[in-house]
């Protein structure tokens, strides 16, 4: 899938994946109430599956055809699928149960804030003064939309915890590079519809017809190409980067909120906004270059052949310019170049 976005590259699969994620968040609002959202969460989690399982099938056969992957990887794969899959979207759904879908949205840009922080304590991920800056910038754009009241309280506190599972998602997500993209999001959608959908109807969650239609489709496009897109960024340009690009996604469940639930738009809404803007805008301006060693490695993720580190051979009609995915090797190496923490770069720092 990010073939698609081969012109444009890292930046704008996390812009497109944050835009399908954005929309489902007022996209869902409706349906909470009958499905409940521990049960919608897991037919949103299906509808993922559903939508990649074609690609993930067939990346799934290749890859056992002749290799296994490493302990470290699956584990990576399971945290993902554990915090991502089955506990962000049940404590999102119950505090989207309780409070606008709009704000809910706008709430969201705190999963920002918890991956830098995961990421600098626990993930060796570097991030410099205009990283810091702009992390507190969405802080200040978060704690604006914190609404008064208790069930605004209690909404926030939920989608908080929601945002913490997602960064530690991300985290381990980012650092995925045994599986292919189509089956990061196959397995994730597939464990967490196995875990959520009967917890959600042993606590009551009905299955109608037209939320169950509107669960999985909601789900193949704002979670599972989502979460493909999402996936292939965040392997290019670290846990942190990606998802300050992705912090955008509230722009657009603040839009889809406008328009099909007919909620308001305020001025603190567009501050809001500006400033998360200005934070992504700050962020790109960041440079970091050192020398650096890197270790022989063997892995799989999205890359092409021209940023020095990609100069291995493929079969003929394969065109390394643009970008593609499969297993290679990477030889040891020692150079100075300017990098973010993707796959390749996740050394130590002073």
């Amino acid at each position: 899938m990010p073939e698609a976005g081969a012109r444009f590259g890292p930046v704008a699969w996390c812009l497109l994946s944050a835009a399908l994620f954005g929309a489902t968040t007022p996209a869902a609002k409706p349906f909470v109430d009958e499905a409940g959202p521990v049960l919608l969460s897991g037919l949103l989690y299906w509808g993922a599956a559903l939508g990649v399982g074609p690609w993930a099938l067939r990346d799934w056969r290749a890859r056992r055809a002749v290799r296994r992957v490493d302990v470290r990887a699956r584990m990576y794969l399971l945290g993902a699928a554990f915090f991502g899959g089955v506990v962000g979207p049940v404590l999102l759904l119950w505090g989207l149960s309780l409070a606008p879908a709009g704000s809910v949205s706008l709430w969201l840009v705190l999963e920002t804030v918890a991956t830098a922080v995961l990421a600098r304590l626990f993930f060796r991920e570097h991030l410099g003064s205009h990283g810091w800056f702009a992390t507190a910038l969405v802080v200040i754009a978060s704690a604006l939309l914190a609404e008064p009241g208790a069930a605004g309280i209690q909404a926030i506190t939920l989608v908080a915890l929601a945002c913490i599972a997602w960064g530690l998602d991300n985290n381990f997500t980012a650092l995925i590079d045994g599986y292919t993209t189509n089956e990061v999001t196959g397995f994730k959608g597939v464990t967490a519809g196995m875990v959520n959908v009967p917890i959600g109807l042993w606590l009551g969650g009905e299955v109608g017809v037209v939320s169950t239609s509107a669960g999985l489709a909601i789900g193949a496009l704002g979670y599972g190409a989502s979460l493909v897109l999402y996936t292939a960024g965040a392997q290019q340009l670290g846990a942190t980067r990606s998802q300050l690009a992705f912090s955008t996604s509230p722009l657009f469940g603040l839009a889809t909120a406008a328009l099909w639930l007919g909620e308001v738009l305020t001025p603190t809404h567009a501050l809001s906004i500006a400033l998360m803007a200005f934070a992504l805008w700050l962020l790109e301006r960041e440079s970091h270059d050192h020398a650096h060693h890197h270790e022989a490695i063997e892995h799989t993720h999205w890359h092409r052949h021209d940023d020095g580190h990609h100069d291995h051979e493929h079969e003929e009609g394969v065109v390394v310019a643009r970008w593609h995915q499969h297993r290679h090797r990477h030889e040891a190496q020692t150079h100075e170049h300017p990098h973010r923490p993707d796959l390749h770069h996740r050394h130590p720092h002073d």
